[in-house]
């Protein structure tokens, strides 16, 4: 029986899903440690800023260990990687802005993604997919 129409080939789906997963399971592994530098090594402001980076890191980073490897679909697929690209664009530019003195300009970018990808799950969740 051919795919539904929004369906991923089978043979994407499986790698996409693997590679997203572990791209969770990474961002979780170095939340944890910006956690640890911003808990004894940065100062008070760079300290507030990294914890909530590291804090959406870990949450993203855990979602996408537990859902990419289930998703089904292109709009699943594509649900997780605004997932990633969020959470890469915001906590990477709240990381950047402690840690390097860059500016914080793609955080809302990233926080729209994030919001983006959240409810392009919830509606694959709702199609069974």
């Amino acid at each position: 029986m051919p795919d539904a129409p929004d369906a991923a080939p089978r043979a994407l789906v499986a790698p996409a899903g693997r590679m997203l997963a572990a791209s969770g399971a990474v961002l979780a592994a170095l939340a944890v440690a910006l956690a640890a530098y911003a808990s004894h090594a940065a100062g008070p402001d760079a300290g507030s800023r990294l914890g909530l980076a590291a804090a959406f890191a870990f949450g993203h980073g855990l979602a996408l260990a537990a859902l990419a490897p289930r998703a089904r679909g292109r709009l699943a697929l594509a649900a997780m990687g605004a997932l990633l690209a969020g959470v890469l664009l915001f906590a990477g530019s709240l990381a950047g802005a402690s840690l390097l003195g860059l500016s914080t300009r793609l955080a809302p970018l990233g926080g729209s993604l994030m919001i983006l990808g959240w409810l392009a799950q919830a509606a694959a969740a709702l199609r069974g997919r």
